[in-house]
């Protein structure tokens, strides 16, 4: 049985990828995995960014000799799976992305960033505010989306992955986000497809960006036909 790791997003955690991982269990040995500073895993003293995530996944790979592993990536944990694929191609071997945003600059990663000010949410999304809070227990949830916040400015400033780094990436590819997603893009999307040489591309029906929103059976179909076709 073929192994899948399952990659969160920016300021989530493994435990809302459980429903999928589920899904999938009959047909891949499934790891589960929490970037640091995510899911109660202690937040390190440096900044967040893509190639930290990177290094972590590199360490799991190598610790559990997983060379050639499968990655599905929601959201971040797609883009950081694409940048292993680029830097660390002999690490992984197929990759499926959710919802990643590739559209990096200035204006759209300050856009993105003010949509996690803490204060704001307790203020205007307490629900939103309490699931952080126990998402990432027992670290401290406004740290977590304040180091996110930086991690995207300095992504707006100097993009992990640009057009050129997808255009090498030799891995085979399906990148998918939902057609009702307001936080990233078809048209970007399809602009990153188009440049892999080995890419597939699905448009998820009726579908936005929150992960707990995405049918786990549906997503979990699509996964299992893309891991499995030679």
């Amino acid at each position: 049985m073929d192994t899948i790791l399952l990659l969160h997003g920016a300021a989530g955690a493994s435990t809302q990828l459980e429903p999928l991982a589920e899904k999938l269990k009959d047909s891949f040995n499934v790891i589960l995995f929490n970037f640091s500073g995510h899911g109660g895993k202690p937040v390190p003293p440096e900044p967040f960014s893509i190639e930290l995530f990177a290094d972590e996944v590199l360490n799991l790979i190598n610790k559990g000799r997983l060379n050639g592993i499968n990655i599905y990536g929601y959201s971040m944990g797609g883009y950081t799976a694409l940048y292993l694929a680029r830097n660390f191609p002999e690490k992984v071997n197929k990759i499926f992305t959710t919802a990643t945003k590739f559209s990096w600059d200035e204006t759209s990663a300050e856009k993105e960033s003010r949509l996690l000010n803490p204060e704001k949410i307790v203020e205007k999304v307490p629900v939103f505010a309490d699931m952080l809070s126990r998402l990432h227990y027992p670290e401290n949830w406004k740290t977590v989306l304040k180091k996110t916040a930086e991690m995207m400015i300095n992504l707006g400033k100097d993009p992990a992955l640009n057009d050129e780094d997808f255009s090498k990436i030799e891995n085979e590819i399906l990148l998918s986000v939902g057609d009702r997603d307001n936080m990233v893009s078809a048209e970007e999307t399809i602009h990153v497809y188009r440049l892999l040489k080995n890419g597939q591309l699905f448009i998820i029906p009726d579908t936005g960006h929150p992960f707990e929103k995405i049918s786990a059976g549906k997503l979990s179909a699509e996964i299992k036909s893309f891991f499995s076709d030679s």
